[in-house]
């Protein structure tokens, strides 16, 4: 399984992740997070407010929204 260990804002709908297999690198959302849970995250003061949840060892919002690391990582740019 694969695992974020930290992340952080970058710009835009842009953020830094890093993985437990070693890996790293940006990560750029503009238009891929889709569905009602997600909608929060257009605004972007919101979506600067994640942070990555010590149990389900990713990505996740307030509003509970969360992002599968391999989601992530499919999307990652080094």
């Amino acid at each position: 399984m694969l695992f974020v260990k930290s992340a952080k804002y970058l710009r835009d709908y842009k953020i830094w992740v890093s993985f437990d297999d070693g890996s790293a690198g940006e990560v750029d959302l503009d238009g891929l997070l889709k569905g009602p849970v997600f909608d929060p995250l257009k605004d972007p003061h919101y979506f600067r407010q994640f942070t990555v949840d010590p149990e389900l060892e990713t990505v996740v919002w307030p509003n509970g929204a969360d992002l599968a690391p391999e989601f992530l990582k499919a999307h990652l740019r080094n």
